[in-house]
């Protein structure tokens, strides 16, 4: 699908108060019911998360797509299931604290502490971190080696967990003992990957990564 770039009445500001609300309740429904299918079956959690996110960005009237954008659209490009990206790690300590500072162009600077890190090993490392400011959560962008590559993932890099907006896959356990999901057949591009008129952080140099992340939402 070609990115389609907008007008004055595409604009995120434009978006009515109560459709924005709308899009977050079902999104965070959406995880919701995509956490509970995953305790039996991720693959299955997996194509009902593509076929909803496909509903949205066609029908919702707070979908990043434009109006061209949606007469064109045929459902997000999304590589199949491989359960060997499904990962249960713990939050080391490593770089708490670290500060960040993202200039997202339209919505100005936004500030992030590092809460610490996701050690994958023989795989990768990712930062994890924490918006300081209204919101919170914990937010792990990553641009992997696909991206901007030909059938590769969107150049700006990705997101696999933004618990403002709902994407988060669980935790098990408490304490020092917790290991949280980490799945990155649900990584998906940011809003604006598909309009510009969007402002959406991207990954620092802590989650730029060198190797290929196949899976997940393409581009």
């Amino acid at each position: 699908m070609a990115e389609q770039h907008g007008t004055a009445e595409e604009n995120p500001a434009d978006i009515s108060a109560v459709d924005i609300a709308d899009w977050r309740l079902r999104t965070f429904a959406l995880y919701e019911n995509v956490r509970k299918i995953s305790a039996e079956s991720p693959a299955e959690a997996h194509s009902y998360w593509r076929h909803q996110r496909d509903l949205m960005f066609a029908t919702h009237p707070a979908s990043a797509l434009t109006a061209e954008g949606k007469a064109l659209f045929s459902g997000l490009k999304t590589a199949d299931y491989d359960p060997i990206y499904r990962f249960h790690v713990p939050l080391t300590k490593e770089g708490a604290g670290r500060e960040m500072a993202v200039d997202t162009g339209t919505d100005g600077v936004l500030h992030f502490i590092r809460l610490g890190t996701f050690d994958l090993p023989e795989m990768v490392q990712l930062a994890v971190w924490k918006l300081h400011g209204y919101g919170g959560g914990i937010f792990v962008p990553f641009r992997d080696a696909t991206a901007g590559q030909p059938g590769g993932s969107y150049g700006g890099g990705r997101y696999l967990l933004d618990t403002i907006k709902g994407a988060f896959h669980g935790v098990q356990g408490t304490g020092a003992d917790a290991t949280f999901v980490l799945d990155f057949n649900f990584a998906y591009n940011p809003s604006c990957a598909y309009n510009e008129a969007w402002a959406c952080p991207l990954p620092g140099p802590a989650n730029r990564l060198a190797v290929d992340i196949p899976v997940g939402e393409l581009y």
